[in-house]
């Protein structure tokens, strides 16, 4: 059996310009987990505005200097991959940032990954490699699961899980605006793209 070759075309992964003008007006620091969690959700809500993908947003923030290093929002619709979700694109991006694959590497300081819902089991495993050192979650799992979106199995113990790694977990912040904004895209007629149903 011969399997034929497969040329694939370079692949970019861009995000949307209107974040570049959008983080152009907002503050160099983000003091408080709230208020960095105030920036991930309002970058959900405007991935939906402006028609670039789905309800969930992410940003990895230096925690010394309290400062973004990379914003992430889900672009599975636009880039026509189910693994373009908010939380790898802003690791993605981070890791290109801080040129290294591991944001945990020594002499870097401490970074930390901020969604607007708990992790799926993909981005799960990959924050379990990416090096950041703590997460901070908005919506949970079951908000996402609750308008259609599939989150696909994970252990129940998938905080202790990750602690166990060294990455801390911080659970419930903004949970109802994070919520919401499931519920609003929704609402508003947004593709729920689930590979189990088709």
């Amino acid at each position: 059996m011969s399997i034929p070759s497969i040329r694939i075309q370079p692949y970019c992964l861009e995000l949307p310009v209107w974040i570049t003008d959008y983080l152009a007006q907002q503050p160099e620091t983000y003091p408080t987990p709230d208020a960095r969690m105030d920036l991930v959700i309002t970058l959900a809500q405007l991935n939906i505005q402006y028609g670039t993908g789905g309800p969930f947003g992410a940003g990895v923030f230096r925690l010394d200097t309290q400062e973004l290093v990379a914003p992430g929002v889900n672009l599975v619709l636009s880039s026509k991959s189910s693994m373009a979700h908010a939380e790898i694109v802003a690791m993605l991006m981070a890791q290109q940032i801080v040129g290294s694959h591991n944001l945990g590497a020594i002499g870097f300081p401490t970074h930390e990954l901020v969604t607007s819902c708990e992790p799926c089991s993909m981005c799960l495993g990959g924050i379990s490699w990416s090096g950041v050192r703590h997460i901070v979650c908005g919506a949970r799992g079951s908000d996402a699961e609750a308008v259609g979106f599939d989150e696909g199995p994970k252990p129940a113990n998938w905080i202790v899980e990750l602690e166990q790694r060294g990455i801390a977990v911080t659970m419930d912040i903004r949970r109802t605006s994070a919520s919401s904004v499931l519920q609003q895209y929704v609402q508003n007629g947004g593709e729920v793209y689930n590979g189990r149903k088709g």
